[in-house]
């Protein structure tokens, strides 16, 4: 079974003063693989990508009302954590799978019976 620790994650602090808040915690991961097994070895046939959340943050525009900024509503995606995914074949391999069937309709429409 898979787990993700988010509280064991480490992250860096995002820092915008035009922004509130002005600092977000931003996680990041740590493996190019995933920690699998009972020993916690690393594998390479998952790979460990971000988890993101939508997010809204108040973004502090040029103008002022009644002496104080004025802030627009912003949407952001923020990494919260890590999982795992299945490593994908070589990318190289699914392309040339396409190739391999335009190559297979141009030999199958060769071989079809003329109407002379």
């Amino acid at each position: 079974m898979l787990m993700n620790l988010y509280y064991l994650l480490p992250c860096r602090i995002s820092y915008d003063p035009t922004r509130y808040p002005k600092y977000i915690p931003e996680a990041y991961c740590l493996c190019k693989g995933c920690l699998m097994g009972i020993f916690g070895e690393e594998s390479f046939q998952f790979r460990s990508t971000p988890v993101y959340m939508p997010t809204v943050i108040l973004r502090r525009t040029s103008s002022c009302a009644g002496g104080r900024y004025v802030y627009t509503e912003d949407y952001v995606t923020i990494p919260v954590g890590c999982t795992c995914v299945p490593e994908q074949e070589k990318e190289a391999e699914s392309v040339n799978s396409s190739i391999d069937k335009q190559e297979m309709k141009l030999l199958v429409n060769q071989n079809k019976p003329s109407s002379e």
